[in-house]
């Protein structure tokens, strides 16, 4: 599973582009009035503004070359403050043989960082910039309805990380570990880790595989519809 596209939406749309943009250096591929796109790697992230009165924020990964998460740090603490848990600044996951670090934008987003030694590439380069970020690889689907969404996901073809049981309580990472891409679908109320945020229902749409446009609304129903058909 390949997630092509992420659409959140921030109640501070200036503060996001001017952190992404002009802090952090990525790519700005649109914009309107309303909305940005930044390129991420082959994914795109878009934000969009928000009018209702919650403020809404996610969690999401992005993949970086294995050699490069040592640099991606440091570049990384000349920019923010890293998140910590337990007093480290950093965690290896023994499950998925990989290595990240986690950091706050001006919406309140957990953002990580992550190498993935199993099946994320090398780079030539010895330094790190937002250029070598390779996609966007994990963002979450928070909804009291998690059986249900996971029984339609598995319908639609994306399976449960190693065939993992689905946890109604839990995380459920869903698509393949060996692209390194997942959708995180689990309930509100759970803390994320690095943070002292919990999980909680937000609209939002994925794009994956140049197939499927997946959508959640503010009452954590999910939609999907074809990308072709929306796009042609």
């Amino acid at each position: 599973m390949k997630i092509n596209k992420v659409t959140l939406y921030s109640h501070s749309l200036d503060e996001m582009l001017n952190f992404y943009v002009d802090e952090l250096g990525f790519e700005l591929r649109a914009q309107t009035n309303a909305s940005f796109e930044i390129t991420i790697g082959d994914s795109v992230l878009e934000v969009k503004d928000y009018h209702p009165q919650e403020k809404p924020y996610y969690h999401f990964a992005i993949n970086i070359p294995t050699n490069l998460f040592n640099s991606a740090k440091k570049w990384a603490k000349s920019k923010v403050e890293l998140m910590k848990e337990d007093g480290e600044d950093e965690v290896y996951f023994t499950l998925s043989d990989a290595h990240a670090f986690y950091f706050s934008d001006p919406s309140g987003n957990i953002v990580e960082f992550i190498s993935r030694y199993a099946v994320s590439p090398q780079s030539p380069s010895k330094t790190f910039s937002v250029q070598e970020s390779l996609c966007i690889s994990e963002i979450n689907l928070t909804t009291d309805k998690v059986g249900f969404i996971a029984n339609k996901l598995m319908g639609l073809g994306l399976p449960v990380r190693k065939d993992e049981a689905i946890s109604e309580g839990g995380l459920n990472f869903i698509g393949q570990h060996e692209e390194g891409s997942f959708l995180l679908l689990g309930p509100r109320k759970r803390r994320w880790i690095f943070s002292d945020r919990v999980s909680e229902t937000f609209p939002l749409s994925i794009v994956i595989d140049d197939q499927l446009i997946i959508s959640l609304n503010r009452e954590g129903e999910m939609k999907v519809e074809s990308a072709e058909t929306n796009l042609g």
